[in-house]
């Protein structure tokens, strides 16, 4: 079996890490508990955090015992980012979100078998804190200069908004959890974003300050957009996993549509595809690109993990109906929104418009004559059936879930009527 170290390499899941020779030793000699702290900044989980559930995954598979911790006391604090402060949300806002979050995670890690994971949340401990304690027993451990020079730190501090002593607090805490873990679980490894190594280093400098022993961090590579751009929350591409903010068919549209560029990067990072399964999909991406097979397979895995089997099919069967070989009528009202919501949209009249007038409306075609000829051509579809007559008004049961007409032209123009409401 290969090393999971070096399975994690070539997979690209590392990016910093302490003492590679050791940290290797140590896993070599395990099995060991490791953890991975999720902030609750928002009501889910995105696709970013599923690079570090997917490290946990391929350790807890070589024998090691995962802690995922959700940050019910951090959350409330708030990890300084590099433009501004957080708002600061309600503690029944923020527990809300922790619930939700934690939700997810029993349903992505394995909480069977003879390792099974385990959720934490810090707020257990936290909450106990007095600011007494924050002071004396941890605060005395951290240098003044070393909290400064964090990359996050003195970017804010360089910048006009400054930073507060909230957020600058923030990697006290986040060191804290690890100590806690460490006396509590015996945990040695703490793992994370890259963007978190000076709070993760600062863990790991806490217990070797305050327990006299060595443990060690790593972290996993930021996923960026083929222009080298994050998916993230504030620049609102974030893709997230709760079905309430992403529908399983706009998920599955997204892995769909990766770039060939990133795809074998994904398949390597978001699946457990072997090595040869990956390469080949590597050769068939270069030599027939046109058929996608790299970014099927992606689609499929990754959607299946975080919502299911059936969630594949019917997003599957969306996409073939969306094209002209399934029927849209079976799909739900959450899948038609969702897979016409990028398309041109014009409001449609029931009873009143015509494909005529929706060709027009939607920019389909510039004016009504060339509508016309279009519909006289065969070329228009309304639902994926050919319109003959270019006079009859859509009706109230060619509406498909949600109130939509799917309008097309030719094979490939889209665009969608929706009923004003």
């Amino acid at each position: 079996m290969t090393d999971v170290l070096d399975e994690l390499q070539w997979r690209g899941l590392v990016a910093q890490h302490s003492d590679i020779d050791e940290l290797r030793k140590a896993l070599d000699d395990g099995p060991i508990t490791f953890y991975t702290g999720f902030d609750p900044t928002a009501a889910s989980l995105h696709h970013g955090h599923l690079v570090a559930v997917k490290v946990m995954r391929h350790l807890q598979m070589a024998g090691h015992h995962p802690l995922a911790l959700v940050g019910g006391a951090t959350g409330l604090i708030g990890d300084p980012r590099a433009k501004g402060e957080r708002s600061l949300h309600t503690k029944d806002v923020v527990a809300g979100w922790a619930a939700s979050l934690q939700a997810q995670l029993e349903h992505l890690l394995d909480f069977e078998g003879d390792n099974p994971a385990r959720i934490v949340n810090n707020l257990d401990w936290t909450a106990e804190i007095s600011a007494i304690d924050l002071l004396r027993d941890l605060g005395k451990h951290f240098r003044l200069g070393t909290m400064l020079s964090k990359d996050i730190v003195a970017r804010r501090l360089a910048s006009d908004e400054g930073i507060s002593y909230t957020e600058f607090s923030y990697q006290v805490l986040q060191a804290n959890d690890y100590l806690e873990l460490y006396r509590r679980y015996g945990c040695t490894l703490e793992l994370g974003g890259n963007d978190q190594w000076g709070n993760i280093v600062g863990g790991m400098d806490l217990i070797r300050k305050v327990e006299g022993v060595s443990v060690h961090v790593m972290t996993n590579p930021l996923i960026t957009k083929a222009d080298g751009t994050k998916f993230g929350k504030s620049e609102g591409g974030a893709i997230w996993l709760s079905p309430d903010m992403l529908s399983p068919y706009a998920f599955y549209q997204f892995w769909l549509q990766v770039d060939d560029v990133d795809v074998v990067r994904f398949l390597k990072v978001f699946t457990f595809l072997g090595r040869e399964e990956i390469e080949r999909l590597e050769r068939t991406t270069a030599e027939v690109p046109k058929a996608r097979e790299a970014q099927k397979v992606l689609a499929r895995a990754v959607t299946a993990w975080v919502h299911g089997e059936k969630a594949v099919e019917a997003a599957e069967a969306a996409t073939q109906a969306l094209w002209g070989r399934g029927e849209l009528a079976a799909l739900d009202e959450a899948t038609v929104l969702a897979a016409t919501a990028d398309l041109a949209t014009a409001e449609l009249r029931v009873g009143q418009s015509t494909i005529v007038d929706l060709l027009v409306a939607t920019g389909l075609e510039k004016g009504r004559s060339a509508a016309r000829k279009t519909v006289a051509g065969g070329g228009a579809y309304l639902n994926n059936v050919k319109v003959e007559d270019e006079d009859a008004p859509v009706r109230a049961d060619q509406l498909l879930a949600g109130g939509v007409v799917l309008v097309r032209k030719g094979r490939r123009q889209l665009a969608a009527a929706r009923v004003a409401g």
